[in-house]
Parts: structure tokens; C-alpha cells; sequence
């Protein structure tokens, strides 16, 4: 791998676990449909380094779900356990951005936590192979 494409690789995992480790305190202070904002992009930005690492570029969120489908999800790359939560977090957020009157319970937050973890350790799995 270059070094140009290798430093946005990790240039973006980092992103990943920084946006990650800020979501406790959206929680902590009640900003829960901030927190489900940040818990689907620390999951792209996992994606988007794992669809560079493989010279794949998008330019929308549904082309980068589509090819991370595609390339990683149906190959069986990616668990298929792991692609379910990339929809349902991709949803999640889209409804809390752009629906009216939606406010999530702390609970449902809290549940979103653990699986973008194991989401984006599943990535950085994947790229530390390469």
C-alpha cells in the first residue's frame, strides 16, 4: 500500500475510535440523537477506511453501503451479523437526523455501544491483516 493511501487508512480508523469514544458523553448529558449520529459515523468512518484500503471510492452513504454490501458483506468478509448492524445504525440515524419528534430512549442508545465496537474492531481486524 502507498503511504498516501495508508495514512488516510489510518487516518480514518482513528477518526473511527475518536468519534467512538465521544458518544459516552452525548449519552451522559442526554444528547441521544447526537449520540446515534456519532454512533453511525464512527461506523463509516470504519467503512470508508476499509472500502480505501481496497481502492474502492464512493461518494454518497448509499453508494458506501452498497459497495461495502458488495465487496465485503456478501463475500463473507464482513460477518453478516455486522452488516445487519451497519443497516440498522445507517436507519437509526437517518430517522433521528431527519424525522420530526423523534427522540431515542437512553436504553436504545446504550444497545448501539457495543455492537459499533465490534463493528469497528471487525474492521480494524480486517485491515491490520494487509
Amino acid at each position: 500500500m502507498n503511504g498516501e493511501k495508508a495514512n488516510l487508512v489510518k487516518y480514518r480508523i482513528a477518526k473511527a475510535n475518536e468519534t467512538l469514544n465521544e458518544i459516552e458523553s452525548h449519552i451522559q448529558n442526554d444528547l441521544l440523537n447526537t449520540a446515534v449520529n456519532r454512533l453511525y459515523y464512527a461506523c463509516f468512518y470504519a467503512v470508508i477506511a476499509l472500502l480505501t484500503d481496497n481502492d474502492i471510492y464512493t461518494k454518497t452513504h448509499s453508494g458506501t453501503r452498497q459497495m461495502f454490501g458488495l465487496h465485503f458483506i456478501k463475500p463473507g468478509i464482513i460477518s453478516e451479523a455486522s452488516g445487519s448492524f451497519y443497516k440498522e445504525i445507517f436507519d437509526t440515524r437517518q430517522i433521528g437526523d431527519y424525522e420530526d419528534y423523534i427522540v431515542f430512549e437512553k436504553e436504545k442508545v446504550l444497545a448501539l455501544l457495543e455492537p459499533a465496537r465490534i463493528f469497528i474492531e471487525e474492521i480494524e481486524q480486517i485491515l491490520s491483516t494487509h
